[in-house]
């Protein structure tokens, strides 16, 4: 009877047990990281008899979880790139709202500001025409300076969104470490936590959301986390932090940096390959940076531009004088590397200097300066990669180098911004509209004896060559070219008796035929003269009347001064390359941002599916289905039942053995 005893109750806590666990399992359904738990049971070992080996029942081994270690490690991979790309398609998102197109872009409202000189050109006198261009000239400084202010705003947000993120990792991390120890105190009782074991897991996923994250058990059964290519984030029950540190250039700019035992590592962007706070830093690093550039690019660019045609003509000052500055044009900015040397005051003992030497060749992307050990300079451009040797007194890409107050020591380095800080700091410093200079400094009027259909269309200076003491001049044509019969040879006469010798063409100006004759100045013509015909050239008298400089600024819109390239040839010499226009400069960096969007929303869409498809597939082995669990629940029902009934027999063969035992 006590066989018999032994079986039924033995049968009944198995299938008790069994019961239990698919009540935790059932109850613990839709607990995010839970995994289905199963008793073991085994067949307890025979007990030999004479008439051989009878049974002793079902032992409770242990109870298990299902989990499949390769399955876990990609969801957490897939979900950590899923963030990361989720992320960064969030904040260029934000960044291309910086870019409108149509009436609310930054080309409309420069179109706007050139168009507005149509009117100072038609009417040079009149003050409201003069008032309306300063006003479309304050809307384009404005919509610059906005956009300039948004990429700060943008950088602060991302500075904010790592700190945070920074906090629930440093928390996450101490967390595991916690749950690590409590593993490594149950390890000798021979049987698996695995409570703690999901909840380490979920840890170390959530924990993957923010960094991509690697792990390795050891042989108490703790689990190592690493980032950063094997930086230790936890091993043990000993969890390092992650620190919000100062970029080492940029102070506005964040980095992160790893603290553990007292020392502080800065991590570099490119080894944190996934996760939400991978993402904002290459956000940072990458896009918000080139999006500052492409910005500050055009703000120089027409800044410049604009102000140097309006230094070429005369404005309605009494006497009439050189046309002042209509934009506020920021100087490039130089920032050392926080480990340069320094003297006992902190001040840096080495420096750079950067001036602008030609706006239309800048290009829109930072610079690394670094010093080797033999003294020589290297000027890397971060945009493209492109590297070169530099001194003193170089001109790179339109800005000229130079070293002060000392030049930079072996192994220190500097981060050059040419065009940074252009667009935060556009601003139209031109109030008065006088000061507008519609008018050119030369007047041109044919001789009345001309005998050919040539008129004047317009006469401007284009550039600094242009040296009023030359003035007044005259045109002679003197006859056909015999080199090209449709050309006409001209004399151009200055005013310290010197002769200059040209040949026109149909459409040709007449001034600024570099190399043969560059004076400075463009003059336009109509018609076709004839020879013994004659140009007067003058120093303007009337200011008020006259409108060549304004015709100037008309065709600004239609010039490539954004951009351009000196491409040296294969002899040595050098050949300008025209940039783009500012319609076309803004078009080409609403494309550049647009195609950036486009391709992180596709990105995000993939990793998003392939992650959703990696969960999909650990919880098939790990999670809890309900109707599996409820055949279960029959199933062991039914054999608790049948132990129930076992153990019914044996008490009444019992009872009836004891009854008649007692006969």
């Amino acid at each position: 009877m006590a066989g018999l005893l032994t079986l039924g109750a033995r049968a009944m806590f198995a299938n008790q047990a069994a019961l239990q666990t698919i009540g935790q399992n059932i109850a613990n359904a839709n607990t995010p990281g839970y995994s289905r738990q199963s008793v073991v049971l085994t067949t307890s070992p025979g007990q030999y008899t004479g008439a051989g080996f009878f049974g002793k029942g079902v032992d409770v081994q242990t109870v298990v979880r299902s989990h499949n270690e390769y399955l876990t490690r990609e969801a957490v991979n897939a979900k950590s790139t899923a963030m990361a790309d989720s992320t960064r398609s969030e904040q260029l998102a934000r960044m291309e709202k910086l870019f409108p197109p149509g009436t609310d872009g930054l080309g409309y409202a420069a179109s706007q500001f050139l168009n507005a000189m149509v009117d100072v050109t038609s009417r040079p006198s009149d003050p409201s025409a003069r008032q309306v261009a300063l006003g479309r000239a304050n809307e384009l400084a404005v919509r610059f300076s906005n956009a300039g202010q948004q990429i700060n705003d943008l950088q602060a947000g991302v500075v904010s969104d790592l700190k945070a993120n920074v906090s629930v990792v440093n928390a996450l991390a101490q967390q595991i470490a916690e749950v690590n120890d409590q593993i490594a105190k149950v390890r000798g009782g021979g049987h698996t936590p695995n409570d703690l074991l999901d909840k380490r897991e979920l840890l170390i996923s959530q924990l993957g959301e923010h960094v991509a994250v690697s792990t390795l058990t050891a042989d108490d059964d703790t689990v190592g986390v690493f980032i950063g290519g094997g930086q230790r984030l936890v091993l043990g029950n000993q969890a390092s932090k992650l620190q919000v540190t100062n970029d080492p250039y940029d102070a506005q700019r964040a980095a992160l940096s790893l603290v553990e035992g007292g020392q502080t590592r800065p991590l570099d962007e490119s080894v944190l390959t996934g996760g939400s706070m991978a993402a904002l830093l290459t956000f940072q690093n990458h896009d918000l940076q080139d999006a500052k550039n492409l910005l500050g690019q055009m703000a120089a660019a027409i800044g410049t531009r604009v102000n140097t045609q309006n230094a070429l003509g005369l404005d309605l000052s009494n006497p009439p004088g050189q046309g002042a500055q209509i934009f506020n044009v920021a100087s490039p900015s130089v920032m050392p590397a926080t480990t340069n040397q320094r003297d006992a005051a902190g001040n840096f003992l080495s420096g750079v200097q950067v001036a602008i030497a030609d706006a239309s060749l800048l290009q829109a992307s930072s610079y690394k300066l670094t010093s080797s050990v033999s003294g020589s300079y290297t000027l890397t451009r971060l945009s493209d990669g492109k590297t070169q040797a530099v001194n003193a007194g170089d001109t790179v890409d339109g800005f000229t180098l130079n070293f002060s107050p000392a030049a930079p020591a072996a192994g220190e380095s500097f981060l050059i911004e040419p065009v940074g800080s252009a667009a935060l700091n556009m601003r139209r410093v031109l109030d008065d509209p006088n000061g507008i200079a519609a008018a050119s400094p030369l007047t041109a009027s044919t001789s009345v004896n001309n005998t050919g259909t040539l008129t004047i269309d317009s006469i401007y200076a284009v550039n600094s060559n242009y040296n009023p003491t030359k003035y007044p001049a005259t045109v002679d044509f003197t006859g056909p070219d015999p080199a090209n019969a449709a050309n006409v040879l001209y004399n151009l006469t200055l005013a310290d008796g010197s002769v200059l010798n040209g040949s026109w063409s149909p459409g040709q100006a007449i001034g600024n035929q570099p190399p043969g004759i560059d004076l400075g100045f463009e003059l336009r013509t109509n018609g076709v003269p004839r020879t013994g015909d004659r140009i007067s050239i003058d120093p303007t008298t009337y200011a008020s009347t006259n409108n060549g400089n304004a015709k100037a600024f008309l065709n600004i819109q239609t010039e490539g001064f954004v951009g351009g390239q000196l491409i040296v040839n294969g002899s040595g010499s050098t050949t300008r390359v025209p940039g783009a226009t500012i319609n076309d400069a803004y078009a080409a960096a609403m494309s550049d941002v647009g195609a950036r969007v486009q391709s992180a929303k596709y990105l995000s869409e993939v990793s998003t599916s392939v992650a959703s498809d990696a969960e999909t597939n650990r919880s098939g082995q790990a999670g809890v289905n309900l109707d599996e669990e409820a055949s279960r629940l029959m199933q062991y029902q039914q054999g608790y039942q049948a132990a129930a009934k076992v153990l019914q027999t044996a008490q009444s063969l019992f009872d009836e053995l004891m009854r008649i035992a007692s006969r």
